[in-house]
């Protein structure tokens, strides 16, 4: 027991002899939670996770003799919790609209009995290491939770509970340690949101994650167990992106942080996810979906260990073997947290006010990102997606250019293209993925063959177009030869028949990767015919009235992921929408001009 001796805002010093760096202590008559961050010598310097109004130096402090630790067991899924996992329908029944201060509530529900079966592999004198699957509970219709030994807990089992249903408190089972103490085991278990969970050994990711969106897998994939960042300023679609990768993405877990985003926003995304059907189920989407909400009104010190509390969910399915998603939205928020209690500590500011240790943070929390194989001997991954909200869209600003050097696939968004309504607005000349070569492997083998070098042609085919844009700016489409202005046309064909597309259309919203490759190879095979046709003299103008260049803007919106026989069968036809115009130029064409323009 201590007493506070000085307030300064969310850090407060106390006189607590006895604590250590990274213990959490209650503070006040309101009994309001901190951590421990700094000592010298019988003071102890703790930031709280909740407003400090009100605080009088001389109220008692106490120390709780751990860190802040999360509790990870069945209830976790289809919950939303605050910045520290407190439970904010709970939190609601008890405090009402608006949280009350210090108020304390249980993680996980103490009075629900849980269904357990046992590991029929596992009986007394079997021998337990960390991360050993005890049995499982199921505690939604979409997923089975293992019930995992504690990471650090390792020795004989005695005793394990029969098939039955317990809460969560209830002992399920016994192990002697090597030292011979007895620790009891539970459904549930707390691990530091601070420490990484351990594993067997990292593995190497080889299966993209698929999210339906084309311009994302198609063009800058992203691995299971990669590391993605989205950013963009205020309004081209970062909250609606995101929405859409949680709904539509192959992983079985999701987790959406809300880390410092405005009230009104989170709130968008509290009352949409929870309407969400599964789309591989059919069942609710929050069967397999936990979300973590820290608006920018709320404590700033709980918005920096809201980042944490995520991850260490995160890494726990994982240890199940499950392929987990976790968007933070944003990392932005995340900073500016980390520079305001720098601040106050005295620490020297550095680039725009963070903090110098800003990029190892970050690369701290990336880090934790990765497909692994489990102590059980299962694989799950982790995948991160951190948004980011530079002032202004300056991508040159520190907590971009930092994470710009960490993570893998980079999903750059264009205000412009926001404004012109153009969705997802994903810039296609800024963004950029490092895991194209593993994943041209996956799509190699799972879908065409071709995808590489297709991918490679549409991206060289926009890039050209760019240029050919600014001149079109500065003198006019008449200035273009009838190659460049057939280049510009094909652009934008893929840019509306294949990167345009409606979140709120039921068949464009999602695209599986064959259609995704069916679209693809469509356009570019009208934009082969076109050019074969340039060659052979025929004016750009002729090419453009063509109908079929006005139908290959509604394939994508009329053929399901299902239909894609249907698909095929009209990119078979294309070849025949030009051989009027080709039979009409071939006839007075040259014989060179005619071996140019053969394929």
């Amino acid at each position: 027991m201590g007493k506070i001796l000085e307030i300064n805002g969310p850090l407060v010093k106390l006189e607590l002899p006895q604590t250590v760096l990274g213990e959490q202590v209650r503070v006040g008559h309101m009994g309001l939670v901190g951590e421990v961050i700094g000592r010298d010598g019988d003071t102890a310097l703790a930031q709280l996770y909740e407003d400090t109004a009100g605080l009088r130096p001389g109220e008692i402090a106490e120390g709780l003799g751990w860190p802040l630790s999360v509790e990870l067991g069945p209830g976790l899924l289809g919950a939303i919790f605050d910045g520290v996992q407190r439970p904010l329908q709970a939190v609601w029944e008890q405090s009402g609209d608006r949280i009350a201060r210090g108020v304390a509530v249980p993680s996980l529900p103490r009075d629900k009995a849980w269904h357990f079966v046992p590991d029929s592999a596992l009986h007394a004198g079997s021998v337990l290491a960390g991360g050993t699957v005890l049995g499982t509970v199921q505690e939604t219709e979409s997923i089975l939770h293992r019930i995992l030994t504690p990471p650090l807990i390792q020795g004989e089992l005695l005793e394990l509970a029969p098939e039955g249903d317990y809460t969560i408190e209830e002992v399920i089972g016994r192990v002697k340690l090597a030292d011979g103490r007895i620790e009891k085991l539970h459904l549930f278990h707390r691990w530091p949101v601070r420490t990484p969970r351990p594993f067997r050994q990292r593995d190497h990711a080889v299966a993209p994650l698929i999210t339906g969106q084309r311009i994302l897998d198609t063009f800058y994939p992203l691995l299971k167990g990669g590391k993605a960042a989205i950013p963009g300023p205020f309004g081209a679609g970062k909250t609606m992106l995101q929405q859409q990768i949680a709904r539509w993405c192959n992983a079985e877990i999701v987790i959406y942080v809300g880390c410092g985003e405005r009230g009104n926003e989170l709130t968008d995304v509290l009352e949409f996810m929870p309407e969400l059907k599964d789309p591989h189920t059919g069942r609710p989407l929050m069967e397999r979906t936990l979300l973590v909400a820290n608006t920018s009104n709320m404590p700033v010190v709980a918005r920096e260990a809201s980042i944490y509390v995520g991850i260490t969910l995160a890494e726990y399915f994982r240890d199940q073997g499950y392929d987990v998603v976790m968007v933070a939205d944003s990392t932005s928020r995340w900073a500016e947290a980390l520079r305001e209690v720098a601040g106050r500590l005295g620490q020297m500011p550095v680039e725009e006010g963070y903090p110098a240790y800003l990029g190892s943070r970050l690369a701290a929390f990336y880090e934790r990102a990765g497909r692994v194989e489990t102590f059980a001997g299962d694989h799950g991954s982790v995948t991160l997606i951190g948004a980011v909200s530079p002032p202004g869209g300056d991508f040159s600003e520190p907590v971009t250019s930092h994470t710009k050097e960490i993570i893998q696939t980079f999903w750059a968004l264009s205000k412009e293209l926001a404004d012109a309504r153009h969705y997802p607005a994903v810039d296609w000349l800024e963004s950029f993925s490092g895991y194209v070569k593993s994943a041209a492997k996956w799509w190699s083998q799972e879908v065409d063959p071709n995808w590489e070098s297709a991918r490679a042609e549409a991206l060289d085919l926009l890039a050209a177009s760019e240029e050919l844009q600014r001149i079109v700016n500065l003198v006019g489409v008449e200035a273009l030869s009838s190659e460049q202005r057939w280049t510009l046309e094909a652009a934008g064909l893929i840019k509306e028949g294949l990167l345009l597309q409606a979140a709120t259309d039921e068949v464009d919203s999602f695209a599986s990767p064959e259609k995704q490759f069916a679209l693809l190879a469509a356009l570019l095979e009208i934009y082969r015919q076109g050019m074969k046709l340039v060659k052979l003299g025929a004016p750009a103008r002729r090419l453009i009235q063509i109908p079929i260049l006005a139908q290959a803007r509604r394939w994508k919106s009329q053929h399901t992921s299902e239909d894609i026989a249907a698909l095929k069968a009209k990119i078979a036809m294309i070849p025949d929408a030009f051989e009027p115009l080709l039979q009409e130029y071939a006839s007075t064409a040259a014989p060179s001009t005619l071996r140019e323009a053969a394929p």
